[in-house]
């Protein structure tokens, strides 16, 4: 008990405080200007750019989700994992037209002359191969090759070519390398003075060289002068340049090669394409002879094999019939 009275008589000989004394002021602050200073201009609205002398490039952090159309700059994600999306549409220079005529073409073209064959609708199945497979890897140049001479390799590629132009979007370009016998100008019905032999020796340029044909946009290179140091002359740099060339104008580059059987161009072309497709004639090339072009082939590169003048087609009358009695019924 002596403890607490001490402590209440020096709590009574203490000063009582008031209670404001216990009451910390508070001043209102002056209100800051928290504004950042792009907001300040009276000109100012939400998702105008402000400029830079940097190519007029937009420098506003506001209101800008997409970048500026002007600076041809791409942002966000690819929409195919090898990422080969087009930054800018570049325009074509202006190549001589060429108007093809079915009734000059070879009949084994059925994209020009069979557009609604069940022989062409195979080669749209091919082109949906090509379309589909080259969103998952970078397949910008295709070489079509085959084991031996006639088994179809100049038909597969000119019928997937003209196919691949008809694509909503997509620039085609086909490259007859066969520069021995040159033969893409008589399958399609139409003539060509210059072409890939004149750009690798110097002669011409590839602005000089390509002809559009209509009406499906399709580009050839055509063949131009026959020679025989081909092997000498896509093994040098030139070939490297206009196949550089090429890609920077087109989606799509298809090479028709000489026989792999024969000539070693072939394989000296695939290694510089992104993919190959190998053309087999049903009931006559040899097992042996596939095994044995595969064998100097790049397995990566290979994109599949093409079985020409297969007799599992299907009937073209079979199916017109049943087609149309279903419409009609």
């Amino acid at each position: 008990m002596s403890i607490l009275k001490a402590l209440q008589k020096k709590q009574a000989e203490e000063p009582q405080e008031t209670a404001s004394s216990k009451v910390v002021s508070f001043e209102r602050p002056q209100k800051r200007n928290t504004t950042p200073p792009d907001f300040l201009g009276k000109e100012f609205k939400i998702g105008t750019p402000t400029s830079s002398a940097f190519n007029e490039q937009s420098v506003s952090n506001f209101g800008m989700a997409l970048p500026d159309k002007k600076t041809e700059i791409s942002a966000g994600a690819t929409l195919n994992a090898a990422g080969l999306t087009r930054i800018a549409e570049k325009t074509l220079p202006e190549f001589t037209s060429w108007k093809v005529q079915p009734e000059r073409v070879e009949p084994r073209l059925v994209a020009i002359t069979q557009p609604n064959s069940a022989y062409c609708e195979e080669y749209r199945s091919l082109r949906t191969h090509v379309l589909t497979k080259s969103q998952r890897q970078k397949l910008q140049t295709i070489v079509i090759a085959s084991v031996g001479p006639a088994e179809g390799k100049s038909v597969t590629a000119l019928n997937l070519s003209w196919l691949l132009a008809q694509t909503d979007g997509v620039r085609a370009l086909i490259i007859d390398s066969d520069l021995r016998m040159p033969s893409l100008t008589d399958y399609i019905g139409i003539e060509a003075e210059k072409g890939l032999s004149e750009v690798l020796t110097g002669e011409a340029t590839l602005k000089d060289t390509i002809i559009k044909l209509e009406p499906a946009g399709l580009h050839l290179l055509p063949g131009g002068e026959a020679r025989t140091d081909v092997a000498e002359l896509i093994s040098g740099p030139k070939f490297k340049e206009i196949l550089r060339e090429a890609r920077e104008m087109f989606d799509y580059v298809i090479i028709d090669a000489p026989p792999l059987g024969i000539f070693t161009d072939a394989t000296v072309l695939i290694n510089h394409s992104d993919g190959a497709l190998l053309v087999l004639r049903a009931n006559r090339t040899r097992y042996a002879n596939v095994d044995r072009v595969l064998e100097t082939l790049p397995r990566e590169r290979l994109m599949g094999v093409v079985l020409n003048q297969s007799e599992d087609i299907l009937d073209e009358s079979h199916y017109n019939y049943g087609y149309y009695k279903k419409r009609l019924d």
